[in-house]
Formats: C-alpha cells, structure tokens, sequence
C-alpha cells in the first residue's frame, strides 16, 4: 500500500515539475526577447546622427581599451619617472582644455562634421607617435594629440547626443551607448591586448608596441565611416559672421540654473581621469605585482560594470531622477580606491576594476543632468566651456598626482581623489536642482 502511495505520489508529482521548469524557461525567453525587441525599437526611434556617432563611439573606445591596460606601464618604461607621467598627461590635458572652448564655439557656429573629422585624425595621429616613439618625451606629443583628439571627437559626440535625444530618452541613451562602449566591446579590448601583449614578449616596450598599430589602423577605419554617413548638423541660427566668442561663452555661463557651481562639481568628477585612471595600472604593476593579464583583467573588469548595471541605471535616473543615482555611485568609485590600495591578492585588484567602472556610470549620469541645465542653442559652447575647466584641474591634478606618488606614496593619490570628491563635490551636488524635468529640449533632426 505504501509503495503504491509512493508510485502515485511520484507519477503526479514529476511531470509537474518538468511542467513548471518548461513554463519557467519559456517565460524567461519571452521575457528576454521583449527586452530585445523593446531594445531595438528604442535605437530606432532616435535620430540617425546619434545613431552614427553612437557606433563610432562604441569603436573608439574598443581601439582605446586595447592599449589602456598599457599605456602608462609603456610610458615609464620608455623612461619616464611618475612625476614625469604626470607631466605627459598634463600637457595633453592642458592643450585640450584649453581649445575647448573654442571647439565649442565652432560647432555652433558651423556644424560638427568637420570638428567631428579633425578629432579623429588626431587620435590617429596620436597612436602612430605612441607606435613610433622612442623615449618618453615622444609620448608627451602622442599624449597631447591623443587628448586634443579625444576632447574634440568626444565634444562633437555629446554635442550631437544633448542635442538630438529626447529628455525622457536621455540617460537610457547614453547608458545604452555606454554600455555597448565601456561594456561589451570594452570588455574584449583588453583581453585581446592582453593576449597580444603575451604572445609579442610581455610587458616591455616591444611587446605593447604593436596595439598602438592595430588602434591606429582602427581610428582610420572610423574616420572613413564619419566622413561617409555623418551629415553635418546645426542647432542654431546664428549668423556665421559672428565672432565674440568670449562675450558668447559668458552668455552660456548666465544662460542657464546654477552653471558656475555645475562647473565646479563636473570638474571635480572629472579628476579619476587625470588621477587614479593613469596611476592604478602603474601601481597594480609596481607594488602589487599585476602581470599582463591582471591588468587586462582589470579593465575588463571596469568594463563589466557598466555592461551589466548601465542600462538599469541610466532608466533608475530616467525615473527617479539624476541626483539620487549620484549619491550612490560616487561613493563606490571611492571604495575602488580603497580596494586598489588595501588589495592582498590579484582578486581583489581585478574586483577595484569593477568598482572603479561606476565612475563611468557617474559620468553619463552627471552627463545627463548637465544636458538639462543648458539651452540647446548653446550646447555645443557650454560642452567647450565644461571641457576647459575639467581638463585644465585634471592637467594639474596629474602633476600634482605624480609628485605625490614620488614625494609621498602612491597611495596618497587615491586618497586624495575620494577627499577632494568628499569635501567638496557631494556638498556642492547636494545644492543643485534635479533636473530630470526642469528641461526639456525639443528635439531637431
């Protein structure tokens, strides 16, 4: 009786389990395929030149992510001590903010294309000195064109994405291009890199030198997509003859909520990129002991986070607004930091990578609240003025970086970072407007 109870008990228990795990994955599947789908109908319905310079952004960074894990390791072993580091990234940094403006200015007065194609045949240029040169002080010039033409091809960019995508739209759009960008391609760069550094020698000279080859030949192949499907668009009216442009960057400074305190915060949060992006493959490599793949490892890694939490994020900020997303991603780049120094094994450094990849999460929010404080007539010169302002305190902030690092310790760098964020960026955050309804620009084909 007992075994026939259990027959029974198991002819009906079985199947129905076999039944719920086929509906399970079913629903899994569709559930998928409608996040597809929805995917595919949200980049179709935006304009086409964002479209363009979404891919040819995406591809930028796949060529710049394929040399990152190495590019400041190939620096000092051309000879360049780290004070000497930050005096390479200073310079570029420096050049580049300085143009900005100005860059700014051009675009609204004569459309993006041009600046657009000028950029990126900077970053060519760029990665052949790198390829070619023989001491550090060669890179200083690869270095300086390799920021001009990040700052001018990345001005032409997201002058293109505040002007043309929705309000709504806006955080999803950049997340999703981040995502594609700083994630899915982000995340094969280094491990290609990485590979090909290995199989050229290791971490030397000539081991990293053919990446440089391969990104230039890459940055040529974006610029022929640019130059062949991009139109070059306008937001303004503006007459063409006009020529005050310090009078017109003063205009876009009182044109908008709070600008002049914005500027501050953005060039605060700006600094990882002259302080701790630089130094923390140097340092995983130096006192911690990071060979080749840990350190394509760790780019991989800081390319994972916007991969996976990017979207989810970038539509978390569509709906409760930008400020609040900051308040929680700005405090994990710091613990990045704190992971980097502390790290006992190469696990840990490989989990700062991913911590640190929340700083790029900030940027595209910080990017998005930033598009809703400006007119959209004058989008193209506050990109400039922004640009100026964030690259001339990070320029100094990688001296001052490199001095630290040699005077004081390496870890004081990092340190510094989260105390300059701590005092002074959250507080002035903090006083600012959300913006995630205070303006909506109308969008222009």
């Amino acid at each position: 009786m007992l075994k026939a109870k259990i027959v029974t008990l198991s002819s009906v228990s079985y199947p129905q389990r076999g039944s719920d795990l086929v509906t399970s994955q079913q629903s899994l599947v569709r559930r998928t395929l409608a996040a597809i789908l929805a995917g595919i109908g949200f980049v179709q319905r935006q304009p086409r030149p964002w479209i363009i310079t979404a891919l040819r952004s995406s591809l930028a960074m796949f060529l710049y992510n394929i040399v990152a894990p190495y590019l400041s390791v190939y620096t000092m072993k051309l000879g360049a001590s780290a004070t000497q580091l930050g005096l390479v990234n200073s310079i570029g940094m420096l050049a580049a903010g300085l143009v900005a403006p100005f860059i700014g200015w051009i675009i609204d007065q004569r459309g993006v294309r041009s600046v657009y194609l000028i950029g990126i045949a900077l970053l060519a240029a760029s990665y052949l000195t790198y390829a070619i040169a023989g001491t550090w002080v060669i890179a200083v010039f690869a270095m300086a064109a390799f920021w001009l033409g990040k700052g001018i091809s990345g001005q032409a960019c997201s002058t293109i994405c505040g002007n043309s995508i929705r309000s709504e739209d806006r955080a999803t759009a950049m997340s999703l291009c981040e995502t594609l960008a700083a994630g899915v391609l982000g995340m094969l760069a280094p491990l290609l890199g990485a590979a090909l550094v290995a199989r050229f020698g290791g971490v030397t000279t000539g081991g990293i030198r053919p990446l440089f080859y391969i990104s230039l030949f890459g940055t040529v192949a974006t610029f022929v997509m640019i130059y062949a499907l991009m139109p070059n668009c306008r937001w303004t009216q503006t007459s063409s003859s006009r020529t005050h442009i310090l009078r017109d960057l003063v205009e876009v400074i009182r044109s908008g909520e709070k600008l002049g305190r914005w500027l501050v915060i953005d060039a605060i949060g700006f600094l990882p990129v002259g302080m701790v992006i630089p130094f923390a493959q140097p340092y995983a490599h130096q006192i911690k002991g990071a060979d080749e793949l840990i350190l394509g490892m760790m780019i991989t890694a800081f390319a994972l986070t916007p991969l996976l939490l990017g979207i989810v994020v970038g539509r978390i900020a569509d709906r409760i607004g930008r400020k609040r997303v900051l308040y929680v991603t700005i405090p994990l780049s710091w613990v990045s930091s704190v992971a980097l120094i502390l790290a006992p094994s190469s696990g840990i450094l490989v989990l700062s990578g991913v911590l640190l990849g929340f700083t790029t999460i900030s940027a595209v929010t910080a990017g998005a609240m930033a598009y809703e404080l400006v007119p959209k007539a004058h989008m193209g010169r506050w990109l400039g003025i922004s640009r100026m302002f964030r690259m001339l305190l990070a320029a100094i902030a990688a001296t001052a970086a490199g001095l630290i690092w040699d005077h004081l310790g390496p870890m004081y760098v990092f340190l510094t970072v989260i105390a300059l964020e701590l005092l002074i960026r959250v507080p002035l955050l903090i006083t600012m407007p959300e913006t995630l309804h205070l303006n909506h620009h109308r969008v222009t084909e």
